[in-house]
């Protein structure tokens, strides 16, 4: 709190701007070894600089002192407070016993990968998009076919479902890995657009992955719908995966849930899961999942408001101060995506204006897919002040 005029103004808890450095936070310890630079502002990687919420460290807290920390099983209760919040956040009823937990999404891909799929088999990714999508699939020796997304004169991406289902036609196609809400760009999938990826899928008999880590950040109103919860024949071919670590800013943690409520496809996981030795996941990440699911809404109503003043905020500075970069705006997430294509800057030169001009790291488009090319992705899960600095580091950098 601060005193002004003698009155008592109650600061917005995301407003602190607590010093991360010295931590070896990924963000902001290692810009050097990324990117080649460390006098850098980082608003790249996926992550917030907001504490959890008190509830979840409180929790942490109490585990520490107890200061056992022999190996450990998700309980009953985790996965109470795991049905709990998909009812009431989404709507999404989920039976008892479909829950497998890994220590996160992209070891659940890897992990879906070799359980289904055979090498040189081919999967269907959604161009730009998340890059371990496409990434991990090669490293398995599967063959990646693009669906890419076409940017629609409302700023919205669109699915060509005609490539699509040509795609899923190809008899070696085995699997199709869905992100819902979309990262980069935010897109919050409607139910009619989901029913329709759904249909294609069982009609050419490919199984779904979908990573659905962004889905408890809903913004401006939008709704998320899971796949796995539109038909119960739909669901019987689709692995859903969803993490407390984007939603509550737990990733260090390592802890995630994997919904298969298919019996087969469910053993059949599991039996890879154990081959790697994985069979538990952090007692700490067990504990933070289990608190953030049962007492983290009132935590997340007002950082969903933060953000979505966040967004206007970029829109309106960037309006004023660089009109030719057109946002994206995000439907879910704290990652905003940039149409910078209007300025004819290479990639390779983004990339240097950006670190030696702009002193700003960012996630080049590019990254995400060859049709991400002349965009750029910020992370904004920050305080406002230094929001408005990596702004202004943009502006210097590209104007």
């Amino acid at each position: 709190m601060i005193l002004n005029n003698n009155e008592v103004i109650e600061l917005n808890r995301f407003d602190r701007v607590i010093n991360r450095k010295g931590t070896d936070s990924a963000k902001w310890d290692y810009t050097k070894n990324i990117f080649g630079v460390d006098d850098v502002l980082p608003m790249w990687v996926a992550d917030m600089d907001f504490p959890a919420p008190d509830e979840v460290i409180d929790a942490l807290h109490a585990r520490v002192d107890h200061g056992i920390f022999g190996y450990t099983m998700p309980g009953n209760e985790t996965e109470k407070s795991i049905q709990r919040w998909l009812k009431k956040r989404h709507d999404w009823e989920i039976a008892d016993n479909i829950i497998t937990y890994t220590p996160g999404i992209v070891t659940a891909l890897s992990i879906a990968i070799q359980a289904y799929t055979e090498s040189d088999d081919k999967i269907v990714v959604q161009p730009p998009v998340y890059y371990p999508f496409f990434d991990m699939p090669k490293k398995h020796n599967r063959e990646v076919l693009f669906n890419k997304l076409h940017l629609n004169k409302d700023n919205r991406y669109d699915i060509d479902f005609e490539d699509l289902e040509e795609k899923l036609a190809d008899q070696k196609t085995k699997m199709f890995i869905l992100c819902n809400p979309h990262n980069p760009s935010g897109r919050v999938w409607s139910k009619e657009e989901l029913t329709k990826i759904g249909q294609l899928c069982i009609k050419h008999d490919v199984l779904i992955v979908s990573d659905d880590i962004h889905s408890d950040l809903l913004l401006f109103g939008n709704r998320y719908t899971p796949i796995a919860s539109i038909s119960e024949v739909i669901a019987n071919q689709t692995i859903t995966c969803i993490a407390p670590s984007k939603t509550f800013n737990l990733a260090g943690l390592q802890a995630s849930a994997v919904l298969i409520g298919n019996d087969s496809l469910k053993r059949k996981f599991n039996s890879v899961l154990q081959l790697h030795g994985l069979t538990t996941i952090n007692t700490l990440g067990a504990e933070a999942m289990k608190a953030a699911y049962t007492h983290g809404e009132i935590w997340l109503d007002e950082l969903i408001c933060y953000f979505e003043e966040s967004v206007l905020f970029i829109e309106n500075y960037l309006k004023e101060h660089l009109p030719s970069v057109k946002v994206i705006r995000p439907e879910a997430s704290y990652l905003v995506w940039l149409d910078v294509r209007d300025l004819e800057i290479r990639d390779d030169e983004l990339k240097n204006l950006l670190l030696n001009k702009g002193k700003l790291a960012l996630h080049l488009g590019s990254t995400f897919g060859e049709n991400g090319s002349g965009f750029l992705r910020m992370n904004f899960a920050c305080s406002r002040e230094s929001l408005k600095e990596g702004l202004v580091r943009l502006v210097k950098a590209l104007n």
